[in-house]
């Protein structure tokens, strides 16, 4: 199979931008010709690239597949220029990450530490969202991945893929006032103040099951769907309030609660959703590499 530097340079544009007209303004060049050398690469691969959806493209399976060699050779081309010339990167390089609005901020900042460390220097761009808007966006590589606590859904039509990061147990805090209630746990939780998630995230569903099978009723004094508010009103001694054993060091730190008992069998897991079925890009493979230390064993 012969491919044609060229070939590829147009089909990475149309893919990125998602229609041959946006692909003709970025190149500079007539549609005829883009469609042109689309045709020859398809028919050199042997397979379709592309499919049409509504005023634009969508990827086949092969397409990303090409599409992620392609962000390894361009990105190299571009090195490659900057080193015969001299000269270092042009600036930062920008990671467009959608955050699920489910998931804690402590969480999300602590995942995507480790981009900020890289040698080279990285921009986040950060958008919260609900997953379903950020998984629509993400195929139409309008983000370069997103963070979740819940899996890309199997019968969604979005092409990408779940990398799962790791995964951390539950447990509930509680401001100074309030740390008696570790007394007796969980069965002291009979009538306590609790703080909880709003009813749409995982994490309150599970607590919901939980606290159902210990028998134990307590007394709800606030839902949010916010977790750093719900952190903060238990820094205020508002109310116990759950979060995650991995994170136990920060939350201490940052609110001044500690952890009075565990919630024993809940775990939630966290992903990175990408289009990249192999994860080629350093900032992402930096973010999965970290989270998997941070939630190792959590």
């Amino acid at each position: 199979m012969d491919l044609n530097y060229h070939h590829l340079r147009y089909f990475w544009a149309v893919a990125r931008t998602g229609s041959i007209a946006k692909a003709c303004t970025m190149l500079h060049v007539a549609q005829p010709t883009i469609s042109g050398q689309l045709r020859e690469l398809e028919r050199a691969v042997g397979e379709p690239l592309f499919l049409r959806a509504g005023k634009g493209l969508t990827l086949t399976d092969t397409g990303r597949l090409v599409l992620g060699y392609c962000d390894e050779i361009f990105a190299l081309g571009q090195e490659l220029t900057a080193a015969l010339t001299g000269q270092g990167a042009s600036g930062p390089v920008t990671v467009t990450v959608g955050i699920s609005d489910s998931m804690p901020k402590v969480v999300a900042y602590r995942l995507l530490e480790p981009a900020l460390a890289l040698p080279d220097p990285v921009r986040l761009v950060c958008r919260e969202d609900h997953p379903d808007r950020l998984f629509g966006e993400l195929s139409r590589h309008e983000l370069d991945l997103v963070l979740s606590d819940a899996p890309l859904p199997a019968g969604m039509a979005v092409k990408a893929f779940n990398h799962i990061l790791g995964e951390s147990g539950i447990g509930l805090f509680a401001a100074p006032a309030l740390a008696t209630y570790a007394k007796g746990f969980p069965h002291s939780l009979n009538g306590a103040p609790l703080l909880l998630p709003s009813g749409a995230a995982a994490m309150r569903r599970e607590l919901d099951a939980w606290l159902e099978g210990l028998g134990v009723v307590p007394r709800i004094v606030g839902e949010f769907q916010d977790s750093a508010l719900l952190k903060t009103f238990g820094s205020g001694g508002a109310g116990l309030f759950p979060a995650h054993l991995a994170l136990a060091g920060e939350i201490e730190r940052m609110y001044g609660a500690t952890c009075i008992g565990t919630c024993t069998g809940l775990r939630e897991r966290f992903y990175v959703v990408s289009a990249e079925r192999r994860i080629t890009h350093p900032a992402v493979a930096a973010i999965t590499h970290g989270a998997r230390k941070l939630l190792r064993g959590r």
